[in-house]
C-alpha cells in the first residue's frame, strides 16, 4: 500500500492533498510533459489519469509521459477495464456505490482484478458517489446511474458509510468533468463528519477559493481536471495547491 500510505501521509502533513486529473485525449506529449513539470514545481501531490470515455489510443502514451516527467504518484482513474497499464503506480479500484448497476458495483472488477494483480500496480479500493451537478455528466451517463441529490447530505453520508463498511479506503464525491456546479459543501460536511475514511472531491472546481472551501468542509483530497486543459490557466496551479494545503502557510 505504498501509494495509499503516501497519500495518507500527505493529508496528515499538508492538511489535504491535491491531485490533477489528466484526460489522455486532451494532451499532446510535449504539452503534457511541460504541464506535469510545472505542476510538480507548483506543489501538486500527484496525478490521476483516465476518463469516463476515451476517443483515442493515447492512454499508454499518457501514462508513459507522466512517469518520464514526474516523480509524483501516477494513479489510474479508470473509466473502463481497458484503462489499465503496468507503468502506473496505482489504480483507484472504483465501485459506483451511488448507483445500482451491478457491472459498476462488482462486474467489471472481477474482470480487471487479475489484470491489476499481474501488472503489479497497487489497487486502492474507492467508493465512487456521483452527486447531481446541474447537468448530465459523462460519468453519470456511462455508469447508467442516477446522481444523489445535492441537498440530501444524509443520503450521501449513509451511502459513504456503507462504502466504508464494505472496506473502501477512500470515498470519491464526483460532480463530473465540466460540471455546472461542484459538489456542495453541505454534502462534503455530511460525508466527512459521518465517515472515518478520507473524502476525495472532484468536478467543477475552477477557482482556488472554491478548492479551499471544499477542504474546509472536510475534503481530504481535491481533484481538478479540465480547467487546466487551457494553458492560460496554468499559472493558477500553485494558487490551487496553496489553497488546498491548509496546514502550510500560504505564500504572500
Amino acid at each position: 500500500m505504498k501509494i495509499y500510505n503516501r497519500l495518507l501521509n500527505t493529508i496528515r502533513r499538508k492538511g489535504a492533498a491535491y491531485l490533477i486529473l489528466i484526460d489522455p485525449d486532451k494532451y499532446k506529449e510535449k504539452k503534457l510533459a511541460s504541464f506535469v513539470k510545472h505542476c510538480e514545481k507548483s506543489g501538486v501531490d500527484g496525478f490521476l489519469a483516465g476518463g469516463s470515455i476515451l476517443m483515442s489510443n493515447h492512454f499508454e502514451d499518457c501514462i508513459r509521459t507522466l512517469k518520464q516527467n514526474t516523480t509524483l504518484p501516477v494513479i489510474i482513474f479508470p473509466g473502463n477495464i481497458n484503462q489499465l497499464n503496468p507503468l502506473a503506480d496505482a489504480v483507484l479500484f472504483l465501485s459506483v456505490i451511488s448507483g445500482r448497476n451491478p457491472e459498476d458495483l462488482i462486474g467489471k472488477h472481477v474482470i480487471s482484478a487479475p489484470v491489476i494483480k499481474n501488472y503489479g500496480i497497487e489497487p486502492i479500493p474507492t467508493g465512487y458517489i456521483i452527486i447531481d451537478s446541474g447537468t448530465l455528466t459523462t460519468a453519470q451517463y456511462m455508469s447508467g446511474s442516477l446522481p444523489l441529490p445535492g441537498d440530501k447530505p444524509e443520503l450521501a453520508a449513509a451511502t459513504a458509510l456503507a462504502g466504508e463498511y464494505l472496506g473502501m479506503k477512500f470515498i470519491y464525491l464526483e460532480a463530473g468533468s465540466g460540471a455546472n456546479n461542484p459538489v456542495p459543501d453541505i454534502i462534503i460536511k455530511g460525508v466527512s463528519s459521518y465517515c472515518s475514511i478520507p473524502v476525495i472531491v472532484g468536478g467543477g472546481i475552477k477557482d482556488p477559493s472554491i478548492a479551499r472551501a471544499k477542504v474546509l468542509s472536510g475534503a481530504s483530497v481535491v481533484v481538478t481536471g479540465n480547467f487546466f486543459e487551457d494553458e492560460d490557466n496554468w499559472y493558477l496551479v500553485k494558487e490551487f495547491a496553496q489553497a488546498i494545503h491548509k496546514n502550510i502557510p500560504m505564500e504572500v
